[in-house]
């Protein structure tokens, strides 16, 4: 009876391992998947800010960074027909230590759904800022039950240029000179005249901190508040307008009818809506054996914000969602042109569409916080200075003494 006891209590630890190896393997087993890939790598490339400028950049703006996304099975192969949606998100608000654009942080970039007939998906965006990007990719089949969908989240880390910590480096250094000669002449021995409360270099020193601060503060919310004015006077009806695109936002060609419409406004940090359509000119049935071709442009330095090739849905349209990070009129052009293999062939032909991006001011908190960080830095300096001084003052009084002695 023993013996059979334990024959079967080992029957059952080995059913149990055998079902754990196989839960294990299952686990470990190659899973559907959504690969990442950059042009250039994501090493190489800089955040907007840093391109255009000549000290920390090249001097001119970079095209935008090609992200390939490639829905594969558990075998490594191309998914088929498949429909990517493909949403993009900034790095996370960090008020301490802001990047150029803070309005812009935590915020929602990117956001299209697009046909993949083998399985990828390519879209050209430009990196406002450094950090951890956010993809969110949604896989499903265009033909029912052709594969289990793919829920997947990607990352991507763009690095900071490095010109920046060494300007900042100099920056620092140069801000604790200054506190520490005003450290060293607070600290001397000075005598005090009737009816002063400090000494007049001492005095002399403390008002022009006083003057630096508030012209540093003065600086940073003036020409924020400046900035802002700039941008605001682009809208229309309130000065400047934005100058109006050579080619219509919609049209009828070669049997075929396209019109691009959508938010006719955009708001920096904030996403803006846009659609395109294409119809047949007489039945007005969607067309889908067409190739679209988006294109946004920053007009004032003419550099591509966005760029994206796809075909229309089963409804003849493109539909995206995209976030506008400079304060400047955008061109968004769209150009359709035949599939290679489709029956009905034409020449390409192009809509487009001037939109005003209203500027938005960093938030006084965010200036705030700016100038504390420089401040404390002064006084560290300051401090440090007051201490060299008093331990040298100590030591040459201590030297005095013994040599009266």
């Amino acid at each position: 009876m023993t013996l059979f006891k334990w024959s079967k209590l080992i029957g059952v630890i080995c059913t149990l391992g055998i079902v754990l190896y196989a839960l294990i393997g299952l686990a470990q087993s190659p899973q559907p998947s959504v690969r990442l890939t950059t042009n250039p790598p994501i090493n190489q490339v800089q955040p907007l800010e840093a391109e255009a400028t000549t000290v920390l950049g090249s001097g001119h703006y970079n095209p935008p960074v090609q992200l390939m996304l490639q829905a594969v099975d558990a075998q490594g192969q191309s998914l088929k027909d498949a429909k990517i949606h493909l949403q993009l998100f900034t790095r996370p608000k960090n008020p301490w230590f802001t990047t150029d654009f803070p309005i812009v942080e935590g915020t929602k970039l990117l956001d299209i759904e697009g046909n993949a007939p083998t399985g990828q998906l390519q879209v050209q965006q430009t990196l406002p800022i450094r950090g951890t990007y956010q993809l969110q990719v949604a896989v499903t089949p265009l033909v029912a039950n052709a594969f289990q969908p793919i829920q997947q989240t990607l990352t991507l880390t763009l690095p900071e240029n490095s010109l920046k910590f060494r300007y900042f480096g100099i920056l620092v250094v140069i801000l604790l000179f200054v506190g520490l000669l005003g450290g060293w002449v607070i600290g001397g021995r000075q005598p005090i005249q009737p009816g002063e409360i400090a000494p007049q270099q001492v005095r002399l020193l403390l008002s022009g901190l006083i003057v630096v601060a508030i012209a540093a503060l003065l600086w940073v919310n003036i020409s924020a508040e400046l900035a802002e004015s700039h941008h605001a006077m682009s809208m229309p009806g309130m000065g400047e307008e934005v100058p109006p695109s050579s080619k219509p936002a919609k049209l009828q060609s070669q049997g075929l009818y396209m019109q691009l419409s959508g938010d006719e406004g955009a708001t920096v940090g904030q996403p803006a809506k846009l659609q395109v359509s294409v119809s047949d000119a007489k039945t007005s049935q969607p067309v889908t054996d067409v190739v679209l071709k988006v294109t946004t442009t920053q007009l004032e330095n003419n550099w591509v914000a966005f760029a994206y090739e796809g075909t229309p849905d089963s409804n003849g349209k493109l539909t995206w969602e995209q976030e506008f990070f400079d304060g400047a009129p955008h061109s968004i052009v769209v150009e359709v042109g035949p599939q290679a293999n489709a029956t009905r062939q034409f020449q390409p032909f192009q809509v487009a569409e001037n939109i005003p991006v209203e500027g938005v001011a960093p938030p006084m908190s965010v200036r705030l916080i700016s100038l504390t960080y420089f401040t404390g830095i002064v006084i560290i300096g300051l401090l440090l200075g007051l201490w060299l001084r008093h331990r040298r003052t100590s030591r040459t009084g201590l030297t005095w003494n013994r040599s009266v002695s």
